[in-house]
């Protein structure tokens, strides 16, 4: 009988989530960067669907956190933005994971754009000056990267078992 490493998916979402904050904060050319991908939201995403006891609210708050200091935004703009939408995958989980992929990725748009929004009220809150439109280019680009990360996290979480 094959022993099992009972904190096996907390350190796979880790790393996960390390990765896609280590493609967050990547330099890139000037151009892409309104058009970067939500790494670190997509990420958090498919851990709360994959691993609803081990990541949650609070590792979606202590990476925006994380996210916050690397990226130099406003202390607390992007952990409120992760924890409401850890919360939202949670409670959708059940709902979501149900469909087929190509189904649940218009539900992951959804979900992106109220991560999208509340970083917005955000924003429009601390008086900075509004986004262009470009601003909501990330969600679509997350919502077309969803199906992949899907398809090349899924064995991962697969091989690390039941949670």
């Amino acid at each position: 009988m094959k022993k099992r490493r009972t904190g096996g998916k907390l350190w796979a979402a880790m790393l996960t989530l390390t990765l896609a904050l280590y493609l967050t904060i990547l330099p890139l050319s000037a151009w892409p960067l309104d058009q970067r991908p939500p790494w670190v939201v997509l990420a958090l995403l498919f851990w709360c669907f994959a691993a609803p006891g081990r990541v949650g609210v609070l590792v979606g708050f202590f990476t925006g956190l994380l996210l916050d200091v690397l990226t130099g935004t406003l202390l607390g703009q992007n952990a409120l933005a992760l924890s409401v939408t850890a919360y939202l995958a949670l409670i959708l989980r059940p709902r979501i994971r149900i469909f087929p992929l190509w189904q649940q990725t218009f539900f992951i748009w959804l979900i992106l754009l109220v991560e999208r929004l509340l970083t917005l009220w955000v924003i429009g809150a601390t008086g900075e000056p509004m986004p262009p439109l470009s601003y909501w280019t990330p969600s679509l680009i997350g919502m077309l990267l969803w199906p992949f990360m899907s398809l090349l996290l899924d064995p991962i979480e697969r091989r690390l078992g039941a949670d």
